[in-house]
């Protein structure tokens, strides 16, 4: 097969080398990729946002198979424009990713077929959402309606920050701004393959959004990942699929907006049980390069099966062993960052035993990759356990240099 990845960052490197290990798969082609994701497949100088520039590509490749990493075309309707033209694609339409696009319409899914999840109220003015915050102990979460690249959420600490991110969130996006009941628990990352009416769910991992050690700072798109996670074990994954997963695909299909592709739940174990907080419409980023590399399962299987409805015969396979992903980050990163500096060290820990290195932000320099984003790369170790992975992982961000590089410490504690 010809395979084409719609994106250029750590999550799409993930998926260019996980279709890379596929026997079924002769050429893997990405737009507009990085120069780790050109060490295993061809790029295209074509933006992911540029809907028109991908189908005039993919028209050009006519590739057996287009995979979309990021939120953005998807939400835009790049599946929908692909599958028009006759090109298989894996995702969701735009109608379905609105679960992703849109925190209100989501929300108000949830509420309508009783997804259990926080109280919630949306507005469109700051007055009316500072009124309705200052009236009630529990909201205190904020979230932009729209796509804010993992940057839309505040969890405020008191109504005075909650209102204030009211402000700024409907100032800087526009639209609505949803608030939220602050709920208390632990949180972890269910995702599953749905072909819009069967469900094959993956193993649980978690993020760590906060950009230091401790969840302290703010958030970012994710600094680190690990799977499997030791207190959401089988059972609990199990009451997450029958409370949470089930029923949304099955809402999306009452509503005349089937979901196929990856569907994504951020959850929060609460002492009531599990809460959904958030939903993708996609992978995960980091999550996705902590879980396709203990993926089994060949994933054109899995693409395959959710476009054609056969996720109900879908078994996934599992390497057991743990994996830890930890972000080096730019300095300033959520903040502005410098960009072009060169990295140091790659060679090395491409020689290192159960070691990957994802890039993400990263651009070819003079001698080498240089930085271009905030979260530069991610490097995923897998071992017996988690705390071997995560001393694996990083004994080999230790080989790994650039100006003002950062990461937690503490990803997979």
């Amino acid at each position: 097969m010809r395979v084409l990845v719609v994106g250029g960052g750590g999550r799409e490197h993930a998926l260019v080398w996980k279709l890379a290990c596929s026997e079924r798969v002769r050429e893997v082609h990405a737009c507009p990729g990085n120069p780790g994701i050109a060490q295993l497949a061809d790029c295209h100088p074509v933006s992911a946002q540029d809907l028109p520039g991908i189908l005039n590509l993919a028209e050009e490749l006519r590739p057996d198979l287009v995979v979309v990493g990021p939120e953005v075309p998807l939400v835009a309707g790049v599946v929908d424009r692909l599958e028009a033209a006759g090109i298989p694609a894996f995702g969701p339409s735009a109608a379905a990713a609105r679960l992703e696009g849109s925190k209100a319409f989501a929300r108000e899914l949830t509420q309508r077929h009783g997804i259990p999840g926080p109280r919630h109220c949306s507005f469109q003015g700051a007055a009316q959402a500072e009124e309705f915050i200052r009236a009630r102990a529990w909201a205190r979460v904020v979230k932009a309606d729209g796509l804010a690249a993992g940057k839309g959420v505040v969890v405020a600490e008191d109504a005075e920050e909650a209102c204030r991110a009211a402000r700024r969130l409907l100032e800087e996006h526009g639209g609505r701004v949803v608030v939220e009941e602050r709920l208390t628990g632990r949180e972890v990352s269910v995702l599953a393959f749905t072909d819009g009416h069967e469900v094959s769910v993956l193993e649980p991992a978690r993020d760590h959004k906060r950009v230091f050690d401790a969840d302290r700072g703010p958030n970012t798109g994710g600094m680190g990942a690990f799977s499997p996670v030791p207190d959401c074990p089988a059972a609990t994954v199990a009451r997450i699929e029958e409370e949470i997963l089930r029923p949304t695909v099955r809402a999306m299909e009452q509503e005349g907006c089937p979901f196929r592709g990856v569907l994504y739940a951020g959850i929060m174990l609460t002492e009531q049980g599990p809460r959904v907080l958030e939903f993708n419409a996609r992978f995960g980023d980091p999550e996705a390069q902590a879980l396709l590399p203990r993926l089994q399962t060949d994933l054109v299987e899995v693409a395959e099966a959710v476009r054609t409805g056969g996720v109900g015969r879908l078994r996934l396979a599992w390497d057991l062993r743990a994996a830890v992903t930890v972000v080096a980050a730019a300095a300033g990163y959520p903040g502005s960052y410098a960009q072009g500096l060169p990295i140091r060290g790659l060679e090395q820990v491409a020689q290192l035993p159960d070691v990957l290195v994802f890039h993400a932000g990263t651009a070819d320099g003079p001698a080498g990759p240089v930085t271009a984003g905030g979260r530069v790369l991610a490097v995923t170790a897998l071992a017996p356990d988690l705390a071997a992975a995560a001393a694996r992982a990083y004994v080999a961000l230790a080989h790994i240099e650039f100006p003002g590089m950062h990461y937690r410490h503490d990803i997979g504690n």
